[in-house]
């Protein structure tokens, strides 16, 4: 990926300059096997390509699931007795329930990867959980869904019936049947009803006037009181293209919230009282997401139900125009806010409702400077989300460093989180992004957290310092990637005491926010993918991956922690925890192959939700991939697992545990 023309001359100087100078590594392309056929990749701008998630990319790119991948099978294999049916690991509870399929080498994660996770607890029978994750079991992606009863000690699968919905074209074919899906949520409402929501989409092309041939669409099930179980068909839209030739528009990253305060106000008020305990808007379901369209913009949308997710509104914009976003690229849209992704609704307890979403129109993306920070926007309805406010800057902050550059040409276009050596292991997609929440004793308190790659511990003092974008993807450069003790990704914490109107961030440097990784080890070690959520008594949990244990940042593998405050107006104190007690290797499914086993693909996201215990839920890599050992026709089937360049490779399952919340302060 490229910066649109105008932005990427100015930059072409600096990373000549940067190349010279030993700071940037290789940007030769690791060749794909299917380079030469068409994917969505061929369709989007400079800017849209940086901005659309790791899940689309790799579904419509030109290495999705409809293709073979590169054929990269397994150096050695390794005889095992039986299938895998690894339940829990310690107290690390398995959440999708199924034995691990054998599927061909050369297709490594398709029929076997569950990743980007969602949990959500009833509000109101805590006992009862449903969690949801993309779930590649049937071959290809699909939305998979686990429910449980007892807490989250135990879990069962249910499925979700999304192989076809109503076509809202008429005169055409009655019905749309997608290929794939996934990009889930969960939430509940205050009658115990669960909801998913589950992005679908085909690849085509059309081959008839009434084929949908490249539809998306997002759409939510709902389970009617039996908490997960089972789940509603058809599936209610929230938005769709319907019949299209082409990939764009493209709908993508979706989220979902639900107004499930069981305080409903009397007398149908119409807007909130801010700071209120209740809300005019309840169980009103709330689904934000990105439109990729034709013309290059990156627009944030929003649509609500109010009858419990049988039909939606119609959507309504939320990255409006603002002096905060100077930079258009030359579209000419009627916002100027027009490159953005990564929203995430949230509700407060006087039933407002607020949208955060990185944006990347920020002055900084304008000159020929080195600084390439971005921006976290916030934007909030008090109508129910027929109308927006103006967007509020959160923080700005920094995003992952471009992964081909500094991991041997790998992952080329994307960010990752490199390890502190010479190899070139983790090369999965990762973006940083915002998690946010209200807390539920004071509705006026808005706290967001979020990833940033220049921070306190990390930043030009100690040989950390942003060096502009990559000329030929894109993204972000810095000094002291690959250098043990500069570079390090932290948990940023910016709080706003006034209902959203400021932030802590908002005229705060990155490098002066508080960080809620505060153990030692990780002033020197990178943390992303984090989320949060509040207790029932107001304290703040965020879980994350983190590398500060063993040899994790020189190798690439991680753990999974958890934060914890008690709160203050700033949340700078902070317990943290260890969730995982053996550290995860680096992913292996989904492999690009050349000079590195490493995944491409490990999910955008990882889920977290609270009640009294803190339930974070993650994709694990501690239990092997397994195939069918090579041999002659006439031998006797038998189970493997195998190895590539010494490296064992791995299946990603989805994890949760139970962990107590305390308060550092």
């Amino acid at each position: 990926m490229r910066r649109p023309v105008a932005l990427l001359l100015a930059l072409v100087a600096l990373g000549v300059a940067i190349m010279f100078a030993g700071i940037g590594g290789s940007t030769t392309r690791v060749t794909s096997a299917h380079a030469g056929q068409l994917g969505i990749d061929d369709e989007l701008n400079d800017e849209q390509e940086r901005l659309i998630s790791g899940f689309a990319a790799f579904e419509l790119g030109k290495t999705g699931n409809d293709n073979p991948g590169n054929p990269t099978n397994p150096d050695t294999y390794v005889p095992r007795g039986s299938g895998d049916c690894t339940n829990n690991v310690s107290s690390n509870i398995k959440v999708n329930q199924n034995c691990l399929n054998l599927t061909d080498p050369n297709l490594q994660g398709r029929g076997q990867a569950q990743n980007e996770t969602s949990i959500s607890v009833d509000p109101n029978h805590t006992q009862h959980l449903v969690a949801s994750y993309n779930d590649y079991r049937r071959g290809d992606g699909t939305c998979g869904t686990s429910w449980s009863t007892d807490g989250g000690r135990t879990w069962n699968d249910s499925t979700v019936p999304n192989n076809f919905t109503r076509n809202p074209t008429t005169g055409v074919a009655p019905r749309i049947y997608w290929e794939a899906g996934g990009d889930t949520s969960v939430a509940w409402d205050s009658k115990g009803n669960a909801y998913l929501s589950c992005q679908l989409f085909q690849r085509g092309p059309a081959t008839a006037a009434d084929i949908p041939g490249r539809a998306s669409g997002f759409f939510v099930f709902r389970s009617t009181q039996n908490g997960g179980a089972s789940w509603n068909f058809t599936g209610r839209p929230v938005f769709e293209t319907g019949v299209q030739r082409s990939f764009l528009p493209l709908e993508d990253k979706q989220f979902m919230a639900v107004d499930n305060n069981s305080n409903a106000c009397a007398g149908s008020p119409t807007t909130v009282n801010p700071g209120s305990t209740c809300t005019p808007f309840q169980d009103r379901i709330y689904v934000t997401w990105t439109e990729f369209a034709p013309n290059g913009s990156a627009f944030i949308y929003e649509a609500y139900s109010s009858d419990y997710g049988e039909h939606f509104s119609p959507r309504h914009l939320v990255s409006l125009n603002s002096s905060l976003c100077p930079n258009d690229y030359g579209l000419g849209t009627a916002s100027s806010c027009n490159e953005n992704q990564f929203s995430q609704p949230f509700v407060g307890k006087d039933g407002a409702l607020y949208v955060i979403y990185n944006n990347f129109n920020n002055p900084e993306t304008l000159g020929n400077t080195p600084d390439n920070r971005n921006q976290i926007l916030l934007s909030k309805s008090v109508d129910g989300g027929n109308t927006f406010s103006n967007p509020v800057k959160v923080s700005d902050y920094y995003d992952l460093p471009d992964c081909a550059t500094y991991q041997q040409g790998h992952d080329f276009g994307r960010a990752c989180v490199p390890e502190k050596n010479a190899t070139a292991n983790s090369i999965f997609r990762a973006t940083n992004y915002g998690s946010g929440e209200v807390n539920p004793t004071n509705p006026n308190q808005v706290v967001v957290t979020f990833g940033s790659y220049i921070n306190q511990h990390s930043k030009e003092s100690n040989g950390c310092a942003p060096t502009g974008f990559s000329p030929a993807t894109g993204q972000d450069l810095y000094t002291g990637v690959k250098t043990p003790g500069a570079c390090n990704n932290d948990i940023l914490v910016s709080v706003s005491n006034n209902g959203g109107a400021s932030f802590t961030g908002t005229t705060t440097d990155p490098r002066a926010l508080p960080s809620a990784t505060t153990d030692p080890g990780q002033a020197t070690s990178d943390q992303f993918w984090q989320w949060i959520a509040f207790t029932k008594t107001g304290k703040l949990a965020t879980s994350y991956y983190d590398r500060q244990y063993g040899s994790d940042e020189a190798t690439g593998y991680s753990d999974i922690s958890l934060s914890s405050s008690g709160g203050s107006p700033t949340y700078a104190g902070w317990n943290v925890y260890r969730i995982t007690n053996v550290s995860m290797p680096f992913p292996t499914q989904f492999p690009e192959g050349g000079n590195s086993a490493g995944s491409v693909f490990y999910g955008d996201y990882a889920g977290l939700d609270a009640d009294t215990l803190a339930h974070p839920f993650w994709s694990d890599t501690r239990n092997p991939d397994l195939f069918l050992c090579p041999a002659s026709v006439s031998t006797t089937p038998a189970v493997c697992g195998g190895t590539t360049l010494g490296t064992t490779l791995n299946d990603q399952e989805a994890y949760t545990a139970n962990q107590s919340v305390s308060s550092s302060q």
